[in-house]
């Protein structure tokens, strides 16, 4: 009971500090919150003395940061400083769209994960769990999936609506384009435990009885879904509130799209209610998820009898590595000696031939100089910030109590919030974008780090080797970490390609690599308006996005439990000097 009243504390505490630096952000930033509203309001009309002081006497934005917060908690959320209208109809409104679309999504991401694990749950011979395909549909582009399916299968086909938020056959589209790469993530993910469950004793046992294949897949997967259930609650508040590039596409009025607007234009109250509405989401997610976990595991998890999902796998493949590899740097090789900068009006919008492998952009670029020319920075920042992720949400994972509400109060945030605060803090710079995405980019780390641990220390064999006098410093260092490291690296691992994606949405407010970098995710949102005329403009950065993808998974197939022999030593009781008594 103390526990969960300090959990609730520490959330509330954290909801209510997110909130007021929400209410601080334009004095965080150094800038004057009335000329910002009047260029929302109209961009044309110059910022007039007279006019920018009636809009501070309108807004009260005299009275300081701490009066406007007060008086948004007394109005319920008062209203909107660009339109006058209520906010909180407008967010509940913009939310009920957007959880109308993440069910959708929700959907299509069951299916997707449902078909990426067919192949283990129903093989007939044991296999590393895999993914060069899963790893290439992890890594499509939101928007690019958006922007292209609208165009082929809304216009050009006209079999489905492709703008407008009407009814269930205007949620289809988007749904596919968020529901499939998050359905690639989580299938890659409990794939990754599937092989375990399979061979545990009472799955052998079941199957030596004669038991259909079917049911001893759809048990081995609720085996493993408690692993899963707290990535999946992120997934949950992060389609609420970060499809901001889908809804931009399919001109959905959600509540992602209503945050962005809110944030560039710094309309504190839209804003501070938006972000509240998914700080509630993410709690009531998390208690959901936390209650699925307690029926499906049942008293195992409170005795300690749960088999370990964690065993040495076989030693993996290296041709499908030293392919991806290879077709990577030939890439770059080929393009480096390139000018990526040189313009060619008579050339704009190439397709692709011998002068230009990979075609031109708008602008007569070579597009093959420039993906090559912004390989070394793309991957070197997106590696550097995902192995920060990973440090980082492996060292806060391993403190559940005090991580569990930092992680749903950081995965709540808007993209776009998250980088005005970094920028609130910090100030502008080359670092500014890597920060905000590092921000955020280690939540889902530490949550699926947490719920591995919760299993693994639930297992009889550490009830056995904690009985035998081992502490806890032998059986963090000996079984814990040795069994939790390889899954969540390869988890880090498949998020690269989201990283460097993460890293060009920022280039929009100024923050990230801007014209005329060559930075690939510039690359693909300098190019996107242009995917109906020059689809090569768009799908030459997809695809190397998507290759780097499938090169990061097949190369984590070598990231892998130790040897059994190892294994078998982290059971022995730990020396004198490490036991805690």
């Amino acid at each position: 009971m103390r526990a969960t009243l300090r959990a609730l504390l520490w959330r509330t505490a954290l909801a209510a500090g997110l909130v007021c630096a929400i209410g601080l952000l334009p004095w965080l930033t150094h800038t004057d919150p009335a000329r910002t509203v009047l260029k929302a309001r109209s961009a044309d009309r110059d910022p007039d003395p007279q006019v920018l002081a009636d809009i501070r006497a309108q807004l009260h934005l005299d009275e300081g940061p701490l009066a406007l917060l007060v008086r948004w908690l007394r109005g319920a959320g008062g209203q909107s400083w660009l339109n006058g209208a209520d906010v909180t109809p407008t967010v509940l409104d913009a939310l009920g769209a957007s959880l109308l679309l993440m069910t959708a999504a929700l959907a299509v991401a069951v299916v997707t994960a449902a078909l990426v694990t067919t192949r283990t749950l129903y093989g007939r011979t044991a296999r590393r769990p895999g993914g060069s395909g899963t790893a290439v549909l992890a890594a499509l582009p939101e928007f690019l999936t958006a922007s292209v399916l609208a165009t082929v299968v809304g216009v050009q086909l006209g079999w489905l609506p492709a703008l407008g938020w009407y009814g269930p056959r205007w949620t289809v589209l988007p749904a596919l384009a968020l529901g499939l790469p998050a359905g690639a993530v989580l299938g890659r993910l409990l794939d990754d435990l599937l092989p375990a469950a399979l061979t545990e004793p009472w799955a052998r046992a079941a199957a030596a009885r004669g038991m259909p294949r079917r049911r001893i897949a759809r048990q081995a997967v609720r085996r493993c879904l408690p692993a899963l259930l707290p990535n999946t609650s992120l997934f949950v508040v992060g389609i609420t509130g970060g499809a901001v590039a889908v809804e931009q596409v399919f001109d959905i009025p959600g509540l992602g799209r209503t945050t962005l607007q809110a944030a560039l234009a710094q309309d504190l109250p839209v804003l501070q209610a938006g972000t509240l509405a998914l700080l509630l989401l993410a709690a009531a997610a998390t208690g959901l998820a936390h209650l699925a976990n307690r029926l499906l595991t049942g008293p195992a998890l409170r005795d300690g009898a749960l088999p370990t999902l964690h065993r040495p796998t076989p030693p993996a493949r290296t041709t499908l590595p030293l392919v991806y590899g290879g077709a990577l740097a030939a890439v770059v090789a080929l393009g480096l000696p390139r000018d990526p900068l040189a313009l060619d009006t008579t050339a704009r919008l190439r397709p692709p031939s011998a002068p230009h492998p990979f075609g031109t952009d708008a602008l007569g670029r070579d597009m093959l100089a420039r993906i090559a020319h912004g390989a070394l920075d793309t991957l070197l920042l997106a590696l550097g910030i995902s192995a920060a992720a990973l440090l980082a949400g492996v060292l806060l994972g391993l403190l559940p109590r005090l991580s569990g509400p930092l992680v749903d109060t950081v995965n709540a945030i808007p993209p776009v919030l998250a980088a005005l605060l970094v920028t609130a803090v910090r100030g502008g710079g080359a670092a500014t974008p890597a920060l905000a995405v590092l921000a955020v980019a280690w939540a889902p780390l530490a949550a699926h780090t947490s719920a591995l641990l919760r299993q693994e220390r639930a297992t009889a064999h550490l009830t056995a080797t904690r009985a035998l006098g081992a502490g806890r410093l032998h059986m963090l260092r000996r079984a814990l970490l040795p069994a939790v490291l390889p899954s969540v690296t390869r988890h880090a691992l498949l998020r690269l390609p989201g990283t460097a994606l993460a890293l060009a949405s920022l280039s929009f407010l100024g923050l990230g690599a801007q014209p005329p970098s060559p930075e690939w995710g510039l690359l693909l949102a300098e190019n996107q308006p242009y995917a109906e005329r020059a689809p090569w403009a768009v799908l030459a950065p997809a695809a190397v996005l998507a290759l780097l993808g499938a090169l990061a998974v097949s190369a984590a197939g070598g990231v892998r439990m130790p040897h059994r022999d190892r294994a078998r030593k982290a059971a022995r009781p730990a020396p004198a000097a490490e036991s805690v008594a």
